[in-house]
C-alpha cells in the first residue's frame, strides 16, 4: 500500500512539472504516461534502420524490369507474390525493387528532388523517377517493411513520424553520400521502394544507391 502511494505521489509531481498544474493519474495509467514522456521516434528509427530495415529490404528486392514484365500492366496481380499493402490486405500497395541504368535527368531545383533513370534492358512506357530529397513524398519504404507495424506505435502521429525519420536516415546515409548533380549521364544501381499509383511513372525512394 505504501509503495502505491509513493508511486502516485511521484506521478503527481511529474504532472505538475510537465504542465504547470495538478493532474490526478490513475495507477494503471502510470506506465503508459511514462512511456509517452520518454519515447523518441527518431532514436527508435535510427536503432532499427541499419540493423533491421535495410537488410530486410535488400533481401526482398525484386528486379524492377522483372516486376514490370510479370505485371503486364497490373501490379496488383503480384501483390501476394512481391508486394505489401499498408493495411494488411488493403490500402496502398508497395514493392521493393532493385534497378540499374543511366541517369538521363537530374532535377533538384525543387525541395522534392528527383532523378530520371533509364533502365538497362527496358524501353517500356514507364518513366522511372528516383527521389533524392530533401523532401520525400509518400511512405513506400515504411509501408514495405515487415519488421515494423502500426500497432507498435502509440498513435498515428508517431506512425507518420516513423516515415519522416526513415527519410532523414535515407538522406543522410544514401543521398548525402553522393554528388547528385554529377550523376547526369552516369550509370547507377539502386534498391528502393515504390507505391503503386500513376500508370505512367514509377517513383522510387532509394534505400541504397551507388554509381557504377
Amino acid at each position: 500500500m505504501i509503495k502505491k502511494y509513493i508511486s502516485s505521489f511521484f506521478m503527481l509531481i511529474l504532472a505538475v512539472v510537465m504542465t504547470g498544474c495538478f493532474k490526478v493519474v490513475k495507477l494503471e495509467d502510470e506506465a503508459a504516461l511514462a512511456a509517452a514522456q520518454t519515447f523518441d521516434v527518431s532514436k527508435n528509427v535510427a536503432g532499427f534502420w541499419e540493423t533491421q530495415a535495410v537488410p530486410e529490404l535488400l533481401k526482398k528486392a525484386v528486379p524492377l524490369v522483372q516486376l514490370i514484365d510479370e505485371s503486364k500492366g497490373d501490379f496488383t496481380s503480384l501483390a501476394s507474390k512481391y508486394g505489401k499493402y499498408s493495411m494488411g490486405t488493403s490500402g496502398e500497395l508497395s514493392f521493393t525493387v532493385s534497378a540499374e541504368g543511366e541517369v538521363s535527368e537530374v532535377n533538384i531545383e525543387k525541395k522534392a528532388g528527383y532523378i530520371i533513370l533509364k533502365l538497362s534492358d527496358y524501353d517500356g512506357p514507364y518513366t522511372i523517377k528516383v527521389q533524392v530529397g530533401p523532401v520525400y513524398k509518400g511512405s513506400a519504404v515504411r509501408d514495405s517493411l515487415n519488421s515494423i507495424r502500426y500497432d507498435d506505435y502509440t498513435n498515428q502521429v508517431d506512425w507518420a513520424a516513423v516515415s519522416q525519420n526513415i527519410h532523414k536516415e535515407i538522406q543522410k546515409a544514401v543521398i548525402d553520400e553522393l554528388d547528385i548533380p554529377s550523376l547526369q549521364g552516369k550509370k547507377i544501381t539502386l534498391t528502393g521502394c515504390f507505391t503503386v499509383g500513376s500508370t505512367s511513372e514509377i517513383v522510387i525512394t532509394p534505400v541504397k544507391m551507388s554509381q557504377l
